[in-house]
């Protein structure tokens, strides 16, 4: 009678067994793991040869699993699957948190279009956002990085610029379709915060004082919703701006920035 050292496989044999048998093809089982067809066969007759059955039935048309083969397969998979997991919980480097702390506008215009594949490039980090409503919140909330408006001096912190902040007056297509007067006219969204404001627009550009601004958000990205609704003009960040003006969503009004 055999022992058990002697009739267990090895590894390498049983992951190519796994694999032809699940593709249904040994060519198929060789390209998906870099081998050679005559490799594949190989490891399979081994196989078959040290657990003293036949796995595969072989004929002019290719191969097709045997009854034992059938049957052996899922407690393959499941094995396999077991080191696998096993492996990752007990061997894989331990993600390091990194959390950014930014205002809803920046997190949402500005950092989530550039997430794809952010996964993949840095697969042993955990990304963590916190929103910022005021000032005061960024001494409040332990972060890695902070994203901030202003001239980079701050105490206690090294800044680097991420880009410049440009300003340009923007509205949707849907209103400047049914307005036939100069768009100085139209109703105006405003924004609260440390960003210039229409006031200062009217001063860079020598132009004449406007109405009160007929709607006011507290947060950047909700002016530019409102914005995209049609419901106004808006004095707004390019940097944030640039996917809604990219896809068509809002039209730059001048070419005056500031």
């Amino acid at each position: 009678m055999a022992t058990q050292q002697q009739i267990l496989p090895h590894l390498e044999w049983v992951r190519v067994f796994e694999a032809a048998a699940r593709l249904g093809s040994f060519t198929a089982a060789a390209d998906e793991l870099g081998l050679t067809q005559a490799a594949v066969s190989q490891r399979i007759r081994n196989l078959e040869l040290r657990i003293g059955a036949q796995l595969f039935n072989r004929g002019p048309r290719g191969v097709a699993l045997s009854t034992q083969g059938e049957a052996w397969l899922p407690h393959v998979q499941n094995a396999l699957a077991l080191l696998l997991h096993s492996a990752v919980n007990l061997f894989e480097a331990p993600r390091r948190k990194i959390t950014v702390a930014a205002s809803a506008s920046v997190i949402e215009l500005w950092i989530v279009p550039r997430l794809a594949g952010i996964a993949e490039r840095l697969p042993h980090v955990q990304l963590a956002f916190e929103t910022i409503q005021n000032l005061p919140d960024y001494d409040r909330i332990e972060a890695d990085f902070e994203i901030r408006f202003g001239d980079g001096n701050w105490a206690g912190r090294q800044s680097q610029r991420l880009f410049r902040e440009e300003l340009a007056p923007v509205a949707a297509p849907r209103l400047i379709s049914r307005q036939e007067d100069d768009w100085r006219q139209w109703p105006r969204i405003a924004t609260s915060g440390p960003r210039p404001g229409w006031r200062d627009w009217s001063h860079a550009t020598d132009a004449p004082p406007m109405d009160v601004p007929r709607l006011r958000f507290d947060t950047f990205v909700h002016a530019l919703r409102a914005a995209e609704a049609g419901a106004g003009v808006l004095l707004a960040s390019l940097p944030l701006s640039a996917g809604a003006i990219a896809d068509g969503s809002l039209q730059r009004l001048t070419t005056e920035t500031l």
